[in-house]
């Protein structure tokens, strides 16, 4: 799967890890490999070791937050978290890391611009943690989440929080609801679309589109908050 140059883009990126040694290259290269093109090449895509990765990024956050801020309450923590979590921030340091030029696509969504995509960059991010873990255990994935993606986010200005964790936290506060987000897919293999509702309480409040599902869902939440302050 990995030509020399691709070997040492990644071998770059494992550095960064505190990696020195990599002799299972494949099994970090699959990191890259999204479900378009394993569905040509007939083999794994980086579906799994996404899964794998989302929890321990979560996990690698909520420790480093637990220690950075001692006296944050348990609220804010959890805002600080879903900024540091939120695929919109990892879709920009796996850009800034030369994602882009890594990520494995089907022809249909390369001619799409598929590798500047904020949720297949994000997805490979977390593939890529998610193989580090499973190859060089959690030491080496602290060091690179904490290394090139937490510290490079701005954490001194308060607690900068995404649409979605807005939304929840005032419907949840306010009308003692949670949102349910409805989402219907629109677009293609090549051209993904996705278009999402928010409701609370059984009452629309937004609507949204995206190129991913989380993305769609962000958008309906703003639109959402929108709707409350204009009715206030």
């Amino acid at each position: 799967m990995a030509g020399e140059s691709r070997r040492k883009r990644i071998r770059g990126l494992l550095a960064r890890a505190g990696v020195r040694f990599a002799p299972d290259f494949d099994a970090i290269d699959r990191a890259f490999a999204h479900e378009s093109y394993a569905r040509e090449c007939a083999c794994p895509s980086n579906e799994r070791l996404e899964f794998l990765g989302d929890s321990v990024l979560g996990a690698i956050a909520t420790t480093w937050l637990y220690e950075r801020f001692p006296d944050e309450p348990e609220g804010g923590l959890t805002l600080r978290k879903a900024w540091i979590v939120n695929d919109a921030q990892i879709a920009r340091t796996a850009g800034r890391l030369g994602f882009s030029q890594l990520v494995l696509l089907g022809a249909g969504m390369r001619r799409a611009a598929g590798a500047e995509n904020t949720s297949i960059l994000a997805d490979a991010f977390e593939a890529f943690v998610g193989a580090l873990y499973v190859r060089y255990g959690m030491e080496r994935a602290r060091r690179f989440v904490v290394r090139e993606h937490i510290e490079h986010l701005d954490h001194e200005s308060g607690a900068p929080v995404d649409a979605k964790t807005r939304l929840q936290h005032r419907a949840q506060a306010q009308m003692n609801a949670t949102p349910a987000y409805y989402d219907e897919n629109r677009g293609t293999p090549q051209l993904p679309a996705f278009f999402s509702r928010v409701e609370v309480d059984g009452r629309l409040l937004g609507s949204g589109t995206g190129s991913s599902k989380k993305i769609a869902q962000q958008a309906a939440a703003q639109d959402a908050l929108r709707a409350l302050e204009q009715s206030e």
